[in-house]
């Protein structure tokens, strides 16, 4: 049976795998392929990426095709980089399919990063094969209900992994608190977790940044500077 994965589309009829370098997280900087598939169970306010799942605003047909899983891998393996990165969306919804790419990939010699909400609990599978987790969980600032928003079993599945980071998107100093409250109450390590300035445009980015230095030494956190936002605006070069 043919697997394939739903992958979000670009406006040149491609499906959405593409070079450029990682702009959050513990890997910014480097060169990687990104992998974006479609769909998510959240609908934040600040989304950038929302054609991926908005079907009301973005037409699905036209924003989203099938993939098969052996296309995805030899379009990552012609890009000649080892680091891929599966975003979206949510990855995690394409869980039995994801298990796959993600071993296929590691069998080829690729690094894998998966970026989630971390409201779905990984496979065990998938915990095997996946290097990097950027967990992206969000705070009152996304528009999102804390029930919807917050998982105790799936944040628990990441905290206890050693490949797992946290990174919050933070719009004002004010924030912090929640991101330190939330740490807190599921006892992630500060070391573990990024604050990244929400913004769709560098100059805001930065701006964002300059008010967050001193709360982020104060409590032992990196910040993730969203460096695909700096360079290019809202997007990534593609």
């Amino acid at each position: 049976m043919e697997e394939t994965l739903l992958v979000s589309r670009m406006p040149s009829g491609e499906p959405e795998i593409f070079k450029s370098i990682q702009g959050e997280g513990p890997s910014v900087g480097r060169a990687s392929t990104f992998v974006r598939l479609a769909m998510c169970n959240l609908r934040c306010r600040w989304c950038d990426t929302a054609y991926t799942w908005d079907w009301a605003r973005f037409d699905r047909e036209s924003r989203t095709m099938s993939v098969n899983v052996d296309e995805i891998v030899a379009t990552v393996s012609r890009n000649g980089l080892e680091n891929v990165v599966v975003t979206g969306g949510e990855p995690l919804l394409q869980m039995a399919r994801l298990v796959t790419l993600a071993k296929r990939l590691r069998a080829v010699g690729h690094r894998l990063e998966v970026e989630t909400n971390g409201t779905v609990a990984p496979a065990p599978e998938l915990l095997e094969n996946v290097s990097q987790w950027n967990v992206s969980p969000k705070l009152n600032n996304s528009g999102e209900t804390v029930d919807r928003r917050e998982k105790p079993i799936a944040l628990g599945a990441f905290v206890q992994s050693p490949a797992a980071w946290f990174k919050f998107v933070v719009c004002e100093a004010a924030d912090v608190e929640e991101v330190t409250a939330f740490v807190q109450r599921h006892g992630i390590l500060g070391e573990r977790v990024f604050l990244m300035p929400e913004g769709v445009s560098g100059d805001v980015v930065l701006e964002r940044t300059k008010l967050l230095w001193e709360l982020a030494i104060a409590h032992g956190y990196g910040i993730s500077p969203r460096l695909h936002i700096v360079l290019w605006g809202d997007g990534l070069a593609r």
